[in-house]
């Protein structure tokens, strides 16, 4: 199917909202792995979300280049080329974008959406998430409500952060304290601020011991009833339908998490859970196995040729996208949108 329009894209997150699944958020660098998400999510029957990082755009730039709006812009055309052969919906999405790279990625990126929608174009990715957990929550908001407006324009939806994921992710490290959890107030802040839904459309990284990086289960204690009661704050200030769940929330640093902490999260209205670490490795893993097993082949050694079948790249990438499209088929399982897109 092409990439999601606008108005499918919203539709597949209401529906996730309603019918407690989540969506799968799985970052890529480079074609192969774009390729492996995709074949992934077909795999598991699942609609789902594709996004690049900072870092990542920098790399589908070129190394030597790092620029990274050249790097999405061609991310962007390449997926909605290749994604028009798989039956499921997809959508795109640039990750983590802090303060000092607002002006050299989202904001340009917004602005060529907006461009392309003036011309009765789609615009060129889905939504865009600032990440403003590094400064005070006040300043957080004041530069989403612009950043909203802008998403507005751009028929894109806008994620935000309000709380502190743990770890280190694209060069952004934040300590593992108190701050990891998001408070009610944090939450009715954020609504007397962008509204719940009635003032445009975005979804909130609220935090709740989140943390980036590789950890074991039990390294780190998550609280998903820290979700449950975000959004009972909010229904109670805004005297909203009882049990309503107003935020779209979006996991964090799930890497490691229980079976149990992500169903739990699932039921109090997270729609999209980012998925990078794993998958990584999910990618590496096979590429290892083949270069240690077939080691005489693929290194050349005082003159000899080896063996070109075995180190062309084609042969281990190959290994390498079932490794990561099997992980991925597993992330839809876990998070219930295996077999349920909405087509």
């Amino acid at each position: 199917m092409p990439i999601v329009t606008p108005e499918k894209y919203a539709e597949m997150l209401d529906t996730a909202k309603a019918n407690a699944f989540a969506f799968p958020a799985i970052n890529v660098s480079s074609s192969q792995t774009l390729n492996a998400a995709l074949k992934g999510f077909a795999d598991a029957g699942s609609d789902g979300i594709i996004q690049v990082s900072t870092g990542g755009a920098d790399y589908l730039s070129g190394p030597s280049v790092k620029n990274m709006v050249a790097g999405s812009v061609a991310f962007a055309a390449y997926a909605a080329e290749v994604a028009k052969n798989y039956p499921v919906n997809i959508a795109l999405h640039t990750d983590h974008c802090p303060k000092d790279k607002l002006d050299g990625f989202v904001r340009p990126l917004l602005a060529i959406s907006e461009e392309r929608v003036s011309r009765g174009e789609a615009p060129l990715f889905q939504s865009h998430m600032w990440d403003g957990s590094a400064v005070p929550l006040d300043e957080n908001l004041v530069i989403a409500e612009e950043l909203l407006d802008h998403c507005i324009k751009a028929k894109v939806i806008l994620e935000i952060e309000v709380g502190v994921v743990g770890g280190e992710e694209d060069g952004v490290e934040a300590e593992i304290n108190d701050k990891l959890y998001s408070t009610p107030a944090d939450a009715i802040a954020t609504a007397k601020a962008l509204g719940y839904g009635d003032r445009g459309y975005y979804m909130t990284a609220l935090t709740f011991g989140n943390v980036h990086g590789v950890y074991k289960p039990g390294g780190v204690k998550l609280r998903p009833e820290v979700l449950k009661e975000a959004q009972e704050a909010v229904v109670a200030e805004f005297g909203l339908e009882p049990g309503a769940k107003p935020f779209h929330l979006v996991f964090h640093g799930g890497s490691g998490s229980s079976p149990d902490e992500i169903s739990a999260a699932v039921d109090y209205g997270v729609v999209k859970m980012n998925v990078d670490t794993d998958t990584q490795y999910a990618f590496t893993r096979p590429v290892v196995a083949h270069m240690l097993q077939n080691y005489d082949g693929v290194l050349k050694v005082d003159g000899e040729v080896g063996n070109k079948k075995l180190y062309d790249p084609r042969a281990w990438g190959k290994a390498a996208e079932g490794g990561m499209a099997a992980r991925v088929v597993e992330a839809c399982q876990n998070l219930r949108s295996a077999g349920a897109s909405i087509g």
